[in-house]
């Protein structure tokens, strides 16, 4: 009876925990909201940004060297980028950005979950020779890391920084 009752709460607590994950926003995500392009989920990284903003177009590459290309950038404060990524490797990878806390906390996630599914606009996840985009406001002077957080990647040093210039 004791047994069963303790397999009846592990299941529960799976249940509960693969719930919460589900879909990528891992426990609401780090937008603060998820108004996906509309601007209201602004964060310490900024916010989404809208494509009828956009100042500058970055192209940036992810390599199974565990690299990106370029891994520094630089924008201005107030500046909406769209990032046109590519995955260039033979191994699905992500372009994911936030603070240094935010990106921690999500590859402890990706630990146990690796093969979650993201619908955050801070984040893509891309499957070999795939492209994908992101189009972000960098509301706040400061640096916003960005990672590759398939579990090794980041170990490996699957890393990168954006400058945010103050105005």
């Amino acid at each position: 009876m004791k047994r069963t009752l303790s397999l009846i709460a592990a299941s529960a607590l799976v249940a509960l925990s693969f719930n919460s994950f589900a879909g990528g926003n891992h426990g609401g995500g780090h937008d603060g909201g998820g108004a996906k392009g509309h601007g209201s989920a602004e964060s310490a990284i900024g916010q989404p940004g809208q494509a009828s903003k956009v100042t500058r177009t970055i192209n940036v590459d992810m390599a199974d060297t565990m690299r990106f290309t370029p891994a520094a950038i630089s924008v201005k404060q107030g500046e909406t980028v769209k990032f046109v990524i590519k995955n260039s490797g033979q191994v699905k990878h992500e372009f994911s950005m936030g603070t240094d806390a935010e990106l921690k906390e999500h590859y402890e996630t990706m630990k146990k979950f690796p093969d979650m599914e993201h619908d955050e606009p801070s984040k893509v996840s891309l499957a070999p020779g795939k492209q994908g985009e992101i189009i972000w406001q960098f509301t706040k002077a400061g640096e916003v890391k960005f990672a590759c957080l398939y579990p090794g990647h980041y170990d490996a040093g699957m890393k990168g920084q954006v400058t945010v210039v103050k105005k």
